[in-house]
């Protein structure tokens, strides 16, 4: 069974709903690692050696985070920037995590119809992401399309169950290791159809 590791993080976990009930659905899951960065470095002093021993132990890494002024908060670029250093996640001898897989899970307050050329924000979740996928490809991770909670402000506690569900559902998948047959006008993983039935079973 494949071991998934969560690096959580976000600095008002404790106002945020939405991410509440997400991570009550996976934090106990049999094989899962959940690392709340915010709990463990109030003081942004990353651990870097820690950090890297935990990559190393998964086999999926997961950047769950809020999208925030349409990336992630400071502390996980932090972690980026520090963590995934060369000549260990990329460059010369740099392959620590080939082969890894690696995924976005992200909410937002502004609805799915607002992130698109004629919306407020002019432009994709998928094209605000291009940073992450980018960083991923350059460590040679498997990078897969996020998978997304969005327009949090209105929706019920009913729905987002139903996205908690969608994703543990994801997670037990990607323990088992087993292939997502992923198009490409795929924009969310959440809109494969093995996930949607599972939110409304």
């Amino acid at each position: 069974m494949a071991k998934v590791l969560i690096l959580f993080a976000h600095p008002k976990f404790e106002e945020s709903k939405a991410n509440k009930i997400l991570v009550d659905a996976v934090i106990n899951q049999k094989g899962v690692t959940f690392h709340d960065l915010y709990e463990h470095y109030p003081d942004f002093n990353i651990d870097v050696a820690r950090e890297k021993q935990l990559l190393e132990r998964h086999d999926v890494i997961i950047w769950h985070h809020p999208f925030y002024w349409y990336s992630c908060p400071p502390l996980m670029k932090q972690w980026i920037d520090l963590v995934l250093e060369f000549g260990w996640a990329y460059g010369p001898d740099g392959d620590a995590l080939k082969g890894k897989k690696c995924l976005n899970v992200i909410t937002t307050g502004g609805s799915r119809a607002l992130y698109c050329e004629s919306g407020n924000h002019h432009f994709t979740i998928v094209e605000f992401l291009r940073p992450f996928e980018q960083t991923a490809k350059l460590c040679d991770m498997q990078y897969l399309p996020p998978f997304t909670v969005m327009g949090t402000h209105q929706i019920s506690t009913e729905g987002l169950e139903n996205h908690a569900l969608q994703y543990r559902q994801l997670i037990e998948t990607l323990q088992q290791e087993i292939t997502l047959r992923v198009s490409q006008d795929c924009e969310f993983l959440n809109d494969l159809p093995a996930f949607n039935k599972a939110s409304e079973s």
